[in-house]
């Protein structure tokens, strides 16, 4: 009896403890809670339509110096590489031989001169002699003939003679525009102009320069649906600037005016040429240099200018995670056109007040809970969570 009454408590004991081990299980492990992430509320605003592209410099005028009359060239009278005005002498060809034709035509000229003065003599005196008998009408035929091809062959004599002043004046080779002078293509005592226009040097005209560059047609025919679609307005062509990019990474301090659209397709290419006009008065810039340019083409409306860390990229394109109403983390997949500011410009795939994960967003999940805070950009040169290393999240 005194033993049975022992055994009760020791079974109401390992009847608790397995009680409190099934309540443990049932339980399972604490969970973790929702990351918290910094979100960035987007609204629709206009932005700049503009492009990054790559162009090639070249001089806003050029001019080949060759030489018109066959001489030996002389002497170079120029600094190669340095600045020349319009008319300054660059280069001397022989003027010995030139001189000579302008003397031989100038004698024709003169031979001339003095047969028409016999010519018109002898036609002035049968024509006074005609009406009273005492010359034939053959004869007042002849002498006025005569007088008429005489004139002529002075006429011709004088062209002749206004030739060989030109040829003569083309000796000496001068400049026919202001810019700078390059390198000599001819030593002197070379024969040149014989047969072909020899060309000396080249002056180019650099205070300005020219930035040619391409714009695919798929790239102009969307921007002109945006256009008629109102999302778009495209600047005036005269007013349409672009901003220059140094091949060292640099901006450079003019921006440029787009003054020419082509109004046909390369065939090669599939593009369209256009041209800007840069100023370029300290001469730091050079033709032939490529440089990369930013050309501001017009306003977008309707936008989303998204910052940078945000959107993310695999293999079916951008993206953005979003935190829903319910607190949930949702893809959605964008379209980008170009930066603004260290923002990426999105065209579709949003919609006001979406709440855009920017920082915290390698923790988040498509369809998992997030703790949503706003978003603030961090000062410059401040490290930011938004930038910190982190995998893209999986999609769901």
């Amino acid at each position: 009896m005194k033993s049975s009454l022992l055994s009760t408590p020791l079974l109401c004991l390992s009847l608790l403890a397995l009680a409190a081990c099934s309540k443990g299980k049932e339980q399972g492990p604490p969970q973790m809670p929702p990351p918290e992430v910094g979100v960035f509320t987007a609204q629709p605003q206009s932005s700049p339509l503009t492009r990054d592209l790559v162009g090639r410099l070249s001089p806003y005028r050029s001019a080949d110096v060759r030489a018109r009359v066959p001489g030996v060239l002389l002497k170079r009278t120029y600094d190669e590489g340095t600045n020349v005005k319009k008319g300054q002498l660059l280069f001397q060809i022989d003027p010995a031989p030139l001189k000579a034709v302008l003397a031989a035509s100038s004698a024709a000229l003169a031979q001339a001169q003095a047969t028409h003065t016999n010519d018109k003599i002898t036609a002035q005196r049968v024509r006074e002699l005609a009406p009273k008998g005492y010359v034939s009408k053959s004869d007042l035929d002849n002498a006025l003939a005569a007088e008429r091809n005489s004139a002529a062959a002075v006429q011709a004599a004088q062209a002749n003679v206004q030739t060989a002043r030109i040829n003569l004046g083309y000796a000496n080779v001068t400049s026919p525009i202001d810019g700078r002078a390059g390198q000599q293509q001819v030593t002197e005592g070379a024969l040149v102009g014989n047969a072909e226009a020899t060309l000396l040097t080249t002056v180019d005209q650099i205070d300005s320069l020219y930035v040619n560059f391409t714009m695919s047609v798929a790239s102009l025919e969307q921007m002109r649906s945006a256009q008629s679609s109102g999302n778009v307005t495209l600047a005036d062509p005269n007013k349409a600037s672009v901003q220059v990019t140094l091949p060292d990474g640099s901006a450079y301090g003019e921006p440029g005016v787009l003054d020419f659209s082509d109004t046909t397709v390369n065939p090669a290419t599939g593009s369209v040429n256009l041209r800007a006009t840069i100023p370029n008065p300290k001469h730091s810039l050079l033709p032939g240099m490529y440089v990369t340019l930013k050309a501001n083409l017009g306003q977008q409306h309707k936008v989303f200018l998204i910052p940078q860390p945000a959107v993310l990229r695999d293999t079916v394109g951008a993206y953005v995670m979003t935190v829903g109403s319910d607190g949930k983390v949702a893809r959605k997949d964008v379209t980008t056109t170009d930066m603004s500011g260290g923002n990426w410009v999105v065209t579709n795939g949003l919609k006001a007040g979406d709440q855009v994960v920017v920082s915290g967003i390698q923790n988040v999940k498509d369809g998992a809970p997030a703790k949503a805070s706003p978003w603030h950009a961090a000062p410059a040169g401040a490290a930011s969570a938004a930038n910190a290393p982190g995998t893209a999240p999986s999609r769901k």
